[in-house]
């Protein structure tokens, strides 16, 4: 009798823990669920949202970057460089003619393809974000690939150029999970997303300066995050217009190191 108590416990055990196993698999895979981050355009200087796309409390409990101060007439200027596309010194003359700082988020393929720029973006007070060493979905990979990604672009930035200290972190075509948010603000990183952006990563649908200006200007409002691909010759062009329109608005451009406050 004894013996068969002893079996019916074993099987209740393990059913339990068979019927449980599905809950967790289930959390599991929910904090590593991706998202594609997206919000709803600025439209007549109001403000862009992510109130409609499910993730802003995932955001907020992370700290990631979406928009600065909504009550100041600020703009903050970054770059995605994947890869040069021959426009990255005309960006970088327009930033200094203009006194505009900005932030640029490479790749390992651009830190081995461009130490020139990469020394000259740093040399003009610029900053260096990391966009991955192979530009994976950040969300397929492990932790620990995760980390050997980040770090081989923070060690190998610093050592060709000085810059002692990489604190953002945008994630490749801005796919990004609970799980990513937490592990890389383990590793020191802020996320930063954007407020501004349009379809501007295609090289060869170039439409003219005019396009990008009024993609740009069309969605400018306070505490504005702007994404802008290097690989445009349309950004390229429209850069100095767009700053002197901004400034004309009462707009003041920051670095991500001035942001003081951050809003969803």
């Amino acid at each position: 009798m004894m013996k068969h108590r002893g079996i019916f416990t074993i099987v209740v055990v393990f059913l339990c823990l068979f019927m449980l196993q599905p809950a967790y698999l289930a959390s599991s895979a929910e904090s590593n669920h991706a998202f594609h981050f997206g919000f709803k355009k600025s439209k007549n200087g109001g403000l862009a949202s992510i109130n409609e796309e499910g993730f802003k409390e995932i955001l907020q409990k992370h700290g990631a970057i979406f928009l600065g101060d909504t009550t100041q007439k600020e703009l903050y200027l970054t770059f995605d460089n994947g890869y040069e596309n021959g426009h990255t010194s005309k960006i970088l003359d327009v930033l200094k003619e203009k006194k505009v700082p900005a932030t640029f988020f490479v790749t390992g393929h651009y830190i081995k393809d461009q130490p020139d720029l990469l020394k000259r973006m740093v040399a003009e007070g610029h900053i260096i974000g990391n966009h991955s060493w192979s530009h994976p979905d950040i969300t397929t990979v492990s932790n620990d690939k995760m980390s050997q990604e980040l770090n081989r672009v923070r060690d190998e930035v610093t050592a060709l150029t000085g810059q002692m200290e990489m604190l953002y972190l945008r994630t490749p075509r801005g796919i990004f999970s609970e799980r990513t948010l937490a592990k890389s603000k383990e590793l020191g990183y802020t996320n930063v997303f954007w407020s501004i952006a349009y379809k501007d990563w295609d090289p060869k649908n170039h439409k003219g300066w005019r396009y990008a200006y009024d993609n740009v200007m069309g969605q400018l409002h306070p505490g504005a995050v702007i994404l802008l691909h290097a690989v445009s010759k349309d950004n390229a062009d429209a850069l100095g217009q767009i700053i002197d329109a901004a400034r004309q608005q009462g707009y003041e451009f920051k670095s991500l190191d001035q942001m003081k406050k951050k809003s969803y």
